[in-house]
């Protein structure tokens, strides 16, 4: 009988690369999961690995095994959301992740819905980039989490995670000391967020599409700090509405053709869970007025 843990093991390992990212996604020693994986070769009888000196790729019956995986580790959460209903009433851990400004305009309304709702729900909040969320869903360090795409970066679907539709949308704006366009900033110095991140990738792809390679100054991870930066004559930056909430004296907000919208995450089969779907619910209704859930 295959081991449901190496299998989730197996899962990782197609979807990060690398035994090393594996390890660190799932609180393992690269050892423990390197001997792990052997064990499953030895379970299943035929090579799932090629090693060529430190590189590790699935064979053909390790990537076909990772299918039966997925679907596995969806039924299991199937089975959890059908025994959550059987129980009485919601209790315990709720981990939730969600992105900094979504935290400060958001989250407070919600985690106040849920209290209301199911007061003996336990929801435990931590800030995390969307660009991380899928690998930390996986790995069971959250439940759910707040994720969002830019138009000129869209979201790739997950091997393993279920979104909902859009729950809200929010317009973009360039941040500047006089109003404009992102083509007449190309000579300007640029304020973005840190490289890695969706932000990053949509600011610096938004400048591109306008013909020209942002000269980076800064990189900060948060609108109101960026929103001072430029206030303060440090460059332009292109900011979505969440984070436009009482800019500084001087500040220009310029509406853009361009939109970021938000969605829930969790892994696949845990949609009918009652706590995920309580989050849903309450996450609808903390949506501040004028955010609608399609652009």
């Amino acid at each position: 009988m295959l081991d449901v843990r190496r299998l989730r093991l197996l899962r990782e390992l197609a979807h990060l690369g690398t035994i090393a990212a594996v390890a660190e996604a799932l609180s393992f020693s690269p050892s423990a999961v390197s001997q792990q994986l052997s064990v499953l070769e030895k379970e299943a009888g035929v090579p799932l690995l090629e090693r060529t000196g430190r590189r590790v790729a699935l064979t053909p019956a390790g990537l076909g095994l990772v299918r039966h995986a997925e679907a596995v580790l969806e039924r299991l959460e199937q089975a959890d959301a059908e025994l959550a209903h059987a129980r009485q009433g919601l209790a315990g851990p709720l981990r939730i992740g969600t992105y900094p400004s979504a935290a400060r305009a958001i989250l407070p309304a919600l985690l106040a819905e849920l209290a209301g709702w199911h007061p003996g729900l336990e929801p435990m909040v931590t800030e995390v980039d969307p660009a991380a969320v899928a690998a930390a869903l996986r790995a069971g360090e959250l439940d759910v989490a707040l994720v969002h795409e830019y138009d000129l970066v869209p979201a790739d679907p997950e091997p393993g995670l279920a979104v909902t539709r859009p729950v809200f949308t929010e317009p973009m704006y360039l941040a500047a000391l006089g109003p404009g366009t992102i083509a007449g900033q190309r000579s300007a110095p640029w304020i973005m967020a840190p490289p890695g991140t969706l932000c990053h990738s949509m600011a610096v792809r938004a400048c591109e599409s306008a013909g020209f390679a942002p000269r980076i100054r800064h990189q900060i991870d948060d609108f109101a700090t960026v929103l001072a930066l430029v206030a303060a004559g440090q460059g332009v930056a292109l900011v979505p509405h969440l984070g436009t909430a009482q800019p500084p004296s001087g500040v220009v907000l310029t509406r853009l053709p361009m939109y970021r919208r938000t969605r829930a995450a969790f892994r696949a089969g845990a949609g009918s869970h009652p706590a995920i779907s309580a989050f849903v619910s309450a996450l609808h209704t903390a949506v501040p007025p004028g955010l609608g859930g399609e652009s």
